[in-house]
């Protein structure tokens, strides 16, 4: 998760990469491209010792030889856009085909819709969900796992943002205020009957997008949001990324990480966060796992055990697949939310209008957070509550999930069998009658 949050933009000079970063990006794509030639020899070296024509491919020094030249591959390629592999669900006990097709979409995002081919009609609609996904360096398709698990009950749609380095700079600055514009929009076009949850990061702009929107009496607002592992109030239980944030201030991050994106690519001279200086920073906090996950690649790989090696290579082919974030958004996020805690300290605003939660009074509130979360520290999230005061009990439920950390809030096998049956629960509750023994029990 980058660090992120909310409210008016920082004053910023006109340019904001400074002429000590401005070369790091081209001089990565030269490295990157520097690499290519040795690419290509080591894939096919694999290649050929993976040949069964040749003698040497049942050999220890063959399988040794072939699984150095892919962990090389591997660890020097840049990994493009995953796809979301998702082809069909099971509704009602029914294999049912899926349609992925775009329903929206503007410069810096597209809301998807899941559409599932039903073999026959629902005796009843199911529940619209609305998945904010983090824009945060990684793709929206870091939560296929979650998509997946919500498709057999739900209507899902998605945010896809785009990679700010394929955006011409023609297209205009994107900043938070754009982002909860952007949310807004997205709650007109679904018509306001959805269920909106924020994984991570979009926990802030969905609870001041929902707070704008209350305020100005939008017929459109949703029906429930569920805030999952975001920093709501970084104050309470900060993390070594909080603590980063707060040591270093706005101005580190602007002199140390934002570059301009270099030709050929179609945002060329945008200022941009690189999404190769955020993984990094991810890589760096977990180095030694990192590392032994490669070592154990390479035995695996000299083993021939196919299942753990196709195991690790999804999951990196996701993990270092990133994008480029725009200099404004990532800016304010670390200046509004980490820094100066504009949200639960009252004073940030949209477009120059304060952002009061305390308006909230239509919307159902639940918010989720992991027991071992080392990205949004317990309390985080669940300090939403104070701030939405006028959200009845009977309408708001919070929920600790034993034994995950920050990626098992949204996917993994604890996420599917105990945190998604408690947020259906949460979403029929609030759409019948309320009733606070049953959100109650939604929590034990």
């Amino acid at each position: 998760m980058p660090i992120g949050e909310f409210g008016r933009p920082p004053e910023m000079p006109a340019e904001v990469s400074p002429t000590m970063t401005t070369p790091m990006y081209w001089m990565y794509e030269m490295a990157q491209a520097s690499l290519n030639p040795a690419r290509a020899v080591t894939d096919a070296t694999r290649i050929l010792f993976q040949n069964p024509l040749n003698p040497w491919s049942s050999t220890e020094f063959g399988k040794t030889v072939a699984a150095g030249c892919e962990l090389f591959e591997r660890t020097t390629r840049r990994y493009g856009k995953p796809e979301w592999g998702l082809h069909e669900t099971e509704v009602n006990g029914i294999r049912t085909p899926i349609e992925i097709r775009s329903v929206w979409e503007k410069p810096f995002c597209r809301l998807l819709y899941f559409d599932r081919k039903h073999v026959r009609p629902l005796r009843k609609p199911q529940p619209r969900v609305l998945l904010v996904a983090p824009m945060s360096g990684h793709y929206a398709t870091l939560l296929r796992g979650t998509v997946e698990a919500f498709m057999p009950t739900h209507d899902v749609y998605i945010t896809d943002w785009s990679d700010a380095r394929m955006v011409p700079i023609s297209e205009g600055r994107f900043d938070l205020d754009d982002y909860v514009d952007y949310l807004i929009e997205i709650l007109h076009v679904l018509g306001g009957n959805v269920h909106v949850i924020a994984v991570c990061q979009p926990s802030v702009p969905v609870l001041a997008a929902v707070s704008v929107m209350e305020a100005a009496g939008d017929p459109c607002v949703p029906l429930s949001m569920t805030l999952m592992g975001g920093p709501i109030d970084t104050r309470n239980n900060p993390t070594a990324v909080n603590d980063l944030a707060a040591e270093k201030g706005t101005d580190w991050f602007r002199n140390h990480v934002i570059t301009k994106v270099p030709f050929p690519h179609p945002g060329v001279m945008r200022d941009v966060y690189p999404g190769f200086l955020q993984l990094n920073g991810f890589i760096s906090m977990n180095l030694d796992r990192h590392m032994a996950a490669h070592k154990s690649l390479f035995k695996n790989l000299v083993k021939g055990d196919g299942d753990l090696v196709d195991k690790h290579r999804d999951f990196y082919d996701e993990y270092l697949a990133v994008m480029d974030l725009t200099a404004e958004y990532y800016l304010q996020t670390v200046d509004l939310v980490f820094v100066k805690h504009a949200l639960p300290e009252g004073k940030m605003t949209h477009r120059g209008r304060p952002v009061d939660p305390s308006k909230i009074t239509r919307v159902a509130l639940m918010t989720v957070e992991g027991e071992n979360d080392d990205i949004s520290g317990l309390g985080q999230t669940e300090a939403a509550h104070a701030l939405c005061t006028s959200i009845s009990d009977n309408r708001r439920i919070h929920y600790v999930q034993k034994g995950v950390g920050h990626y098992g809030v949204f996917n993994g096998s604890r996420f599917k069998s105990e945190i998604v049956p408690r947020i259906n629960d949460f979403m029929q509750s609030v759409t019948t009658t309320p009733a606070r023994a049953s959100l109650r029990a939604a929590a034990e």
